[in-house]
């Protein structure tokens, strides 16, 4: 399982617990995020990330031998499975699904240049957003209000946890992915957006939407014109967060589509 630009896979933790008793639960955290020490900035983009992924899929696969693998991927993680050329072929060790959580693409309606915009957006709130708390609490209260609102209790404490660490001068917390890093994604990544082609995945696809009636300050997240070539549904009242939002209705859209392949 991966995770969104700018988060911790231990953010999650109220969906993917969920596929403790019944799965093996591989979960990582993005270069440069979580647990991961920083690197340097030059090598935090799009393509290295893709390459992550797919060592992550080839490590499991080594060390526990051919079984069906499910990739469970969300925002950013679901944009680079996509972009990949090697997971979900169907040769030993791939990915036999995928489930796709609100990925970042292109609308051809909504057309190029409002498409940057947002993207040009989202970057630069990104750059601007404060990096450095007084305290975990602090993070968190604001999270509550601004981002976090319609998420299951705790989530805001939560995300403090898994997005910040201690300053290293000692004064507060800090961002553990730089918010000069989740810029640059932002920035890379609308312009990969435009190379997916949801009509040419290569294992059966789940794709799990945010409320597409509902306005967000991220990217625009999926393409309605593309639904009659996946499996796609969206959570009701859900925002870019819908997996600590609806943790449970977001398992059971998975676990109904995993049914549906012979795979559960």
């Amino acid at each position: 399982m991966g995770h969104g630009n700018g988060l911790a896979v231990d953010l999650y933790y109220p969906f993917w617990s969920r596929f403790l008793e019944d799965f093996d639960v591989f979960v990582y955290d993005l270069r440069n995020h979580g647990w991961n020490a920083v690197g340097p900035r030059s090598g935090h983009n799009v393509p290295n990330l893709i390459r992550d992924q797919e060592q992550v899929v080839e490590a499991i696969d080594t060390r526990y031998g051919p079984t069906p693998m499910i990739g469970v991927f969300h925002s950013l993680s679901a944009l680079t499975a996509l972009l990949s050329d090697s997971l979900g072929t169907g040769r030993t060790g791939d990915l036999s699904a995928w489930i796709l959580f609100d990925p970042p693409l292109y609308k051809p309606r909504m057309g190029a240049a409002e498409f940057d915009k947002s993207a040009d957006r989202s970057a630069e709130l990104a750059r601007r957003r404060a990096d450095r708390f007084r305290g975990e609490s602090e993070f968190s209260e604001l999270l509550h209000h601004l981002v976090l609102s319609r998420a299951v209790p705790g989530a805001a404490d939560l995300m403090a946890s898994t997005v910040l660490r201690k300053s290293a001068d000692g004064r507060g917390v800090e961002l553990r992915c730089p918010r000069e890093y989740e810029a640059q994604i932002f920035a890379y990544a609308r312009t990969y957006a435009f190379l997916v082609n949801l009509g040419d995945v290569p294992c059966p696809t789940k794709v799990i939407g945010s409320d597409p009636t509902l306005t967000f300050s991220y990217m625009p997240s999926f393409n309605l014109s593309h639904i009659n070539t996946v499996d796609y549904d969206f959570i009701p009242e859900s925002t870019h967060f819908l997996q600590v939002e609806h943790p449970e209705e977001c398992a059971q859209l998975m676990c109904d589509f995993l049914k549906g392949h012979g795979l559960l």
